[in-house]
């Protein structure tokens, strides 16, 4: 597996929006596709927002802290038909809880619970060249 963060959240000129997770080193990115309402989930903690109402991943959190378990990883597994697969590990007590779930959800998890994200490391070959990758930037 490969470890990999959240360096943002982007738009096309279409008005999709991708997560884009890149290793370590920020040499490597997976972008991946996501809908208007998963990018306001993963946004806000990477902004350092805390809304006024616990959102979907807010209240994941709470569910999982308040029957005893501690997120531990998520692992983006899998690509099928243009659709990324993604699996949440949750430590309860002795043993370990693998969930399926949307990438997208996973990862919001993770920002609000600072837990690693891997990728399969047959994804590595869907992940781009961070210097090839074009950013208009208009705030500047």
């Amino acid at each position: 597996m490969l470890k990999f963060h959240v360096k943002a959240i982007t738009m096309d000129v279409e008005g999709n929006f991708s997560v884009l997770l890149t290793d370590e080193e920020e040499k490597k990115v997976l972008p991946i596709v996501i809908g208007p309402l998963e990018a306001q989930n993963i946004a806000i903690p990477l902004q350092g927002i805390t809304p006024p109402r616990p959102l979907t991943p807010d209240l994941l959190k709470s569910v999982i802290e308040q029957l005893g378990g501690k997120p531990e990883k998520v692992v983006i597994t899998d690509l099928k038909d243009d659709t990324y697969y993604a699996e949440l590990y949750i430590k309860q007590g002795d043993r370990v809880i693998k969930l399926d779930s949307r990438p997208s959800d996973a990862i919001a998890l993770a920002m609000r619970t600072d837990i690693p994200i891997f990728i399969n490391i047959r994804l590595a070959e869907f992940t781009y060249d961070m210097a090839d990758l074009k950013f208009d930037d208009r705030d500047s």
